[in-house]
């Protein structure tokens, strides 16, 4: 992890993780990773700057990957500063 960057983790209302990743200024950074209430990985992917950027990549229940989404740069006028992290 970065030095200037924290570490994010939500949990869903079960108490089990949901989310862990980082922020850097309050932003999503560098590598992100979701789960199921069971423990197994939903999605990961990278932020830059609370932006998703790269591949995405989705797992199915028994964890393989289900498939990987390239994630268009986007626009920088159509970038919201708004957080949608779980809180």
């Amino acid at each position: 992890m970065a030095e200037d960057c924290e570490p994010y983790r939500h949990h869903h209302k079960d108490g089990s993780l949901w989310v862990v990743g980082q922020l850097r200024d309050g932003k999503a950074e560098g590598y992100w990773e979701w789960f199921r209430k069971d423990g197994t990985r939903l999605r990961s992917g990278h932020f830059d700057g609370g932006v998703q950027v790269g591949d995405w990549t989705t797992y199915d229940k028994a964890g393989k990957v289900y498939k990987v989404t390239t994630v268009k740069t986007p626009d920088p006028a159509s970038v919201t500063t708004n957080s949608s992290l779980p809180r």
